[in-house]
């Protein structure tokens, strides 16, 4: 029993209803025939095509890539591969094909059969191909930047260490210095100085060993301010041995001892509130000797300094406050910085630059920290607070 086949299909349907283009040309270009798919692509009928050259519907980057490149391959070796060429359509629109063409010769002439297909979807593809290439490219790039830097800032972090390794070791050299080659001598000659005195001088040796006295009470001070500031930079910090102290009384003896340190000054001391705090009495003397000085070097010194001790609550403050020139705005900012100076004006005075800096660090100690307010009208008032113990102070605790 047999089985009919069906009938194959004829061969000018398969020509016409291609799911390509097809256009058969003379050797020329002239377009012979063409598809109806092709025909629906450039807009123009399948008539009107018929005896327009193929070159005729190229964009004039076609025509040139067409009259240089892919008509003499057609010559020379009788066929073309995926050739991307631009045509235009009968709204002037480019449309974009890729073209397989083969050469055929005819005892009537030559003629060249070309397959086209459109490119929308393998464009696309392809832009997407780039576009993931690019964004893979820029992931690498960046990458690579952050390992580089990376990289660069950890060669940094290892010189800035060993740079604070160095500084550490300059500090404590500076401490054994300070401490060993400076503080014994001149505590020697301070206590000369104090036994000389006693005994019977002309007013002019009185004078004389007054001013040792004092310049050596001073390198005292400077000595004492380089030995916090280097246990600061350390990292050892300033230590502070708390005790249950009358505040008030502290700061009166300390302001005593400042109206002999400082007899060109007058200093009025105030008392508010009333109670103990735990404090290191040392270190307190120290901020107000400091704050003092202070005000002795760029204050007004026909005007009173006013020490005021308050105890109010769980805080404990200790102002400082004297009339003058208001500090510098600018300076306000830096002011709590080692080496630093309100004023370069070459006074007896004059410090190292820390003693702002030491009482920062002697109130972080203690929990607290301080605060400058400083006008022309009202002068410069210095203000340390600190919880009246060891404990955090409240959230409400009355500021400066």
């Amino acid at each position: 029993m047999s089985i009919d086949k069906p009938p194959a299909p004829d061969f000018e349907d398969l020509f016409d209803g291609a799911p390509c283009g097809l256009v058969v040309t003379d050797e020329d270009g002239t377009i012979l025939r063409s598809n109806r798919i092709f025909s629906l692509w450039m807009g123009i009928s399948q008539d009107a095509l018929t005896q327009r050259r193929f070159q005729d519907l190229l964009t004039m980057g076609g025509k040139i890539f067409h009259q240089t490149h892919w008509a003499p391959l057609m010559r020379m070796q009788g066929s073309v591969a995926e050739v991307k060429l631009d045509l235009k359509n009968a709204s002037e629109q480019t449309v974009t094909m890729l073209l397989n063409g083969v050469r055929r010769e005819h005892a009537d002439g030559v003629y060249y059969e070309l397959a086209l297909f459109g490119t929308t979807d393998r464009d696309k593809y392809e832009r997407e191909i780039v576009e993931a290439r690019q964004r893979a490219e820029k992931l690498l790039w960046e990458k690579t930047s952050a390992e580089a830097a990376l990289l660069q800032a950890k060669v940094e972090l290892d010189l800035a260490y060993e740079k604070s390794q160095q500084r550490a070791f300059f500090a404590e050299q500076m401490v054994a210095i300070a401490s060993h080659d400076l503080k014994n001598p001149l505590t020697a000659i301070k206590m000369a100085a104090d036994l000389l005195v006693r005994g019977a001088r002309s007013p002019r040796d009185t004078e004389l060993l007054g001013h040792i006295s004092q310049s050596s009470e001073r390198a005292q001070r400077m000595i004492a301010d380089l030995l916090d500031f280097a246990l600061a930079r350390v990292g050892r910090g300033i230590g502070i041995t708390r005790r249950t102290v009358d505040l008030h009384m502290v700061i009166e003896r300390s302001v005593d001892e400042l109206r002999v340190a400082f007899p060109q000054a007058r200093m009025i001391h105030k008392q508010v509130g009333v109670g103990m705090a735990e404090v290191d009495s040392d270190r307190m003397h120290q901020i107000v000797g400091n704050l003092v000085a202070n005000s002795v070097a760029y204050g007004d010194l026909d005007q009173p300094i006013t020490v005021m001790s308050t105890l109010q609550g769980d805080m404990a403050m200790l102002s400082v406050h004297n009339l003058g020139n208001a500090i510098p705005e600018s300076s306000l900012g830096s002011l709590f910085e080692p080496m630093t100076r309100v004023s370069e004006l070459d006074t007896d005075l004059r410090s190292v630059g820390l003693g702002l800096f030491i009482v920062r660090e002697i109130a972080k100690a203690h929990g607290g920290d301080v605060a400058v307010n400083s006008t022309n009208e009202m002068g410069t008032s210095f203000c340390v607070s600190f919880p009246r113990t060891g404990t955090p102070p409240p959230i409400d605790a009355p500021p400066c």
